[in-house]
C-alpha cells in the first residue's frame, strides 16, 4: 500500500490549455455539489472574477437549469453536458465533451478567468482528468456516514481539496464530526480538508480562498493581472 501512496498524491495540475482556470467539483449524489456551486458563484463574482459554469448530468440538464434560474449568474454563462453514461466517464476517461464545452465558453466570453465544472453525482471512486481541470474538489457530507474517509475512495484521496458538507446535520445522524475530520486528514496526509454548511454559507469563504490561491493567483501572477 505504501508504494501506491505517491501516485495518489495530487496537487494542482499544471494546465496545458491557455486561458481560464478550470476547477472541478465532484462527489456522490446528494452531497451538495450544486448547493456549493450556488454559494461559490456570487462570492467569485463579488471579487470581480470573470466566471462561467459547466454542469454534468446523466441524461438531463437539470442542474444547469437550476443554476440558470437562480439569478446568480447570466444564464448564457451556464452550459450543460449530458454524459449519457456514468458521470466519471465524461470527467476522467474521456473528458472531450467537457473540454469542448469549456473551449466554447472561452470563445464566447472574452477574458474568462474561471470555469467551474460540476460533475454528475457519482461514487467515492470518481476523479477528474488532469487534462480537463487544473484543480478539483471532492464533496462528501456527514449524512453519508463518518466512515467515508476510512473507505479511502479515490475521490477522497486524490482531490486537491476535500469538502465535508452538511456539518449541521452531524448531531441528527449520530456522526462524530471531529473523528470524521481527523480521519480525513489522516488518509489525506494532512492535505486540505474544509467544513461547509451550504445552507447557511458557513465555511464557503475558505473554499473560495483555497481556489483563488491555487489557480487564480498563479494565473494572475503570470499574466500581470491583479488578484480578484
Amino acid at each position: 500500500m505504501s508504494r501506491l501512496l505517491p501516485s495518489l498524491t495530487s496537487l494542482a495540475s499544471t494546465s496545458s490549455h491557455p486561458g481560464a482556470a478550470r476547477v472541478g467539483i465532484g462527489g456522490p449524489v446528494g452531497s451538495g455539489k450544486t448547493a456549493l456551486l450556488e454559494q461559490l458563484i456570487p462570492r467569485f463574482i463579488a471579487r470581480g472574477t470573470n466566471l462561467a459554469v459547466i454542469t454534468n448530468d446523466l441524461a438531463t440538464k437539470e442542474d444547469a437549469e437550476r443554476v440558470k434560474r437562480s439569478g446568480l449568474i447570466d444564464p448564457e454563462r451556464v452550459m450543460a453536458v449530458e454524459t449519457g453514461a456514468c458521470p466519471h466517464t465524461a470527467i476522467r476517461e474521456d473528458p472531450t465533451l467537457n473540454m469542448q464545452t469549456a473551449d466554447q465558453l472561452e470563445d464566447k466570453f472574452a477574458g474568462l478567468e474561471l470555469i467551474l465544472i460540476e460533475s454528475g453525482g457519482d461514487n467515492l471512486a470518481s476523479s477528474f482528468s488532469p487534462n480537463l481541470v487544473d484543480y478539483w474538489l471532492f464533496v462528501i457530507d456527514v449524512a453519508g456516514g463518518d466512515d467515508i474517509p476510512r473507505k479511502r475512495g479515490l475521490g477522497v484521496l486524490r482531490c486537491d481539496l476535500l469538502v465535508i458538507n452538511k456539518t449541521d446535520l452531524a448531531p441528527y445522524v449520530r456522526v462524530d464530526l471531529e473523528r470524521m475530520v481527523r480521519e480525513a486528514c489522516l488518509v489525506r496526509s494532512d492535505r486540505p480538508v474544509l467544513l461547509t454548511n451550504c445552507h447557511t454559507g458557513r465555511g464557503i469563504d475558505a473554499v473560495v480562498n483555497r481556489i483563488s490561491e491555487a489557480v487564480l493567483f498563479v494565473r494572475s501572477a503570470s499574466s500581470g493581472r491583479p488578484l480578484p
